[in-house]
């Protein structure tokens, strides 16, 4: 996760509807796979891999984001957890990109990379917003590069190393608000896009019925190719 949406939730980046939705939506995308080893890409406090080692069987995870002010070593349900600056090599077989490539100039070089650091077979998910026109003042404030496409983001991984295994859109229960609202403020302000981020905090019952609206939507999500405000996909090293 963006280490300025950390910052922004503080503490209530475990109960926000938004992130709970997305680790969920994580979880439900593993399906059968059993990952002994975690790498996450951009991975800010760990929030992911921090879910991932709670409610499976991962035994290990290392976090890379180059936010960090140094390297450490925790703990999360018993298991190691690594914050690292960079790495060198990875034994991971399963890698995430939640939220990632945007951030980059040359996205496929990114993947690239971190295919190169672990072995054969390994497998991806990665996530990204979705579709340009919903463009906002959000995406300057994370400094984004892009919004993808289903086929935006295949291509990317393709041209990254990767053999594309599925993908899929989710958040559809709330994109017909967000899509309005963000084309509403483009109208307001078409000219130039001020930087401010959209997440807000919000209180136990907004994120109650937001969360619930969400898992009414997952188990449908593997199908949903027409849209979202976020686009997932899996693969893996061949």
């Amino acid at each position: 996760m963006d280490l300025k949406e950390e910052k922004i939730l503080g503490d209530q980046v475990y109960s926000h509807w938004y992130y709970r939705a997305k680790a969920a939506a994580l979880l439900r995308d593993l399906g059968g796979l059993a990952p002994k080893e975690i790498l996450d890409i951009g991975a800010g406090s760990g929030f992911f891999s921090r879910s991932l080692l709670a409610r499976t069987g991962a035994q290990r995870a290392t976090c890379v984001d180059i936010g960090y002010p140094q390297d450490r070593d925790e703990h999360w349900h018993g298991k190691p957890i690594a914050f690292r600056r960079t790495i060198e090599r990875s034994r991971a077989d399963l890698v995430l990109a939640m939220d990632v490539i945007e951030h980059v100039e040359n996205d496929s070089a990114l993947i690239s990379t971190y295919c190169g650091l672990v072995p054969a077979g390994a497998r991806f998910i990665i996530s990204v917003p979705a579709f340009h026109f919903l463009w906002s003042a959000h995406d300057v404030f994370l400094e984004h590069y892009r919004r993808y496409t289903l086929h935006t983001l295949e291509t990317a991984m393709q041209r990254g190393g990767l053999i594309v295994d599925w993908s899929h859109y989710y958040y559809a229960a709330v994109f017909p608000l967000a899509a309005a609202v963000r084309l509403m403020e483009r109208l307001k302000s078409p000219k130039a896009v001020t930087p401010q981020s959209q997440l807000r905090r919000h209180g136990r019952l907004t994120n109650a019925a937001l969360s619930a609206l969400l898992a009414a939507e997952r188990p449908l999500m593997r199908a949903n190719r027409l849209f979202g405000l976020s686009a997932f996909a899996g693969g893996h090293k061949p």
